[in-house]
């Protein structure tokens, strides 16, 4: 069972990489920049504390591994095929301020499970600006299959997850995602009643 989780969550985070890749680049979506980027600093440091904190590898954690390279890669994305909607805005900056403060703590105290902890707010933080953009926007710009098939990973990474940091990164995401997809199902109905 534990490969199959390794190589399902693997499998998962690749297509959902080059799925949300290729709808931005067709100008199917609007993804939040300051989102990915958070997502980027916020998964980096956390793969970076658990393992830290006990002896684990990049496979005990592999939701967290594989999401690093998914963060990165969408963000270079956004960064390159982004709409002017993508770009940092103040609420933006302001969450961003909240996780620099958070990665100068590990810094200095190099407390890898508080910091631990704090990077799981971090990924909730990340939420933030595309939660905002959907309370604003008439429209959904987020894709449905990413979302659903991102909340499917950290289900089945469950599986393989060693140590309660997993098991927290991948219920935190589990949290996180359904409510993301709970606002787009808003947006959604809110739309057909419309028209």
């Amino acid at each position: 069972m534990r490969d199959f989780s390794i190589y399902t969550v693997s499998i998962l985070n690749l297509l959902i990489t080059v799925t949300y890749c290729w709808l931005l680049y067709k100008k199917r979506i609007k993804p939040a920049l300051a989102m990915w980027i958070f997502f980027t600093i916020a998964v980096a440091m956390s793969l970076i504390t658990y393992m830290a904190k006990d002896n684990y590898g990049f496979l005990d954690n592999i939701l967290n591994t594989t999401d690093i390279v998914l963060a990165v890669t969408v963000s270079i994305a956004i960064a390159i095929y982004g709409d002017k909607s993508s770009k940092f805005t103040r609420f933006d900056k302001g969450c961003l301020i909240g996780v620099l403060i958070i990665v100068l703590f590990w810094i200095i105290t190099q407390n890898h499970l508080v910091t631990n902890i704090c990077i799981q707010g971090i990924l909730v933080i990340a939420y933030f600006p595309v939660i905002k953009r959907l309370f604003e926007s008439k429209e959904n710009t987020e894709p449905f299959s990413v979302w659903i098939a991102m909340l499917i990973a950290p289900c089945i990474s469950l599986i393989s997850s060693k140590g309660i940091l997993a098991t927290v990164y991948s219920v935190r995401a589990i949290i996180c995602i359904s409510i993301l997809l709970m606002l787009m199902i808003r947006i959604e109905i809110i739309s057909n009643t419309k028209h």
